[in-house]
């Protein structure tokens, strides 16, 4: 039973993207695009290249392309950071907003369909479950990382 979980684990983000995707292609957007622009969202404008690359889990030079066609697309914008100017601050533009917003709705009703049946309890213990299975996986790479060292 439990030697399917990690399977179940990688799987269920893709599955969860790809039912996303479909609904936002219409829009022209691909996944690395509504990513960026949805965890930028969320996480306030502003944010450090850097930063946002950590929050969404991709190296910084795969992010730079994205951003370039963001900005191409006249959805977010990069400024210097005025204590380190070699750092860049990523910006959503005004015309951002309708677009976000029906991201937002897309990930909302997605989200409500693949929780279905899921009471707000089940739901709070599996978040707290996930979170604990991600707590250990962390501590494995810390701890693994010390004895490399």
């Amino acid at each position: 039973m439990y030697e399917n979980i990690g399977f179940q684990l990688s799987r269920l983000p893709r599955l969860w993207r790809a039912i996303i995707d479909e609904r936002l292609a219409p829009l022209g957007l691909t996944q690395t695009r509504w990513v960026t622009l949805y965890h930028l969202w969320r996480l306030g404008d502003g944010q450090p290249q850097c930063d946002l690359a950590r929050a969404i889990g991709v190296e910084a030079p795969s992010l730079v392309r994205t951003l370039d066609q963001l900005s191409r697309q006249g959805l977010v914008e990069r400024r210097p950071c005025d204590q380190d100017r070699r750092t860049k601050r990523v910006f959503l533009t005004p015309a951002a907003t309708p677009l976000l917003q029906r991201i937002d709705a897309v990930v909302r009703e997605a989200r409500g369909e693949m929780l279905a049946g899921l009471s707000e309890q089940d739901v709070a213990t599996l978040a707290e479950l996930l979170s604990r299975i991600e707590d250990n996986g962390l501590a494995i790479q810390a701890r693994d990382a010390e004895t490399q060292a």
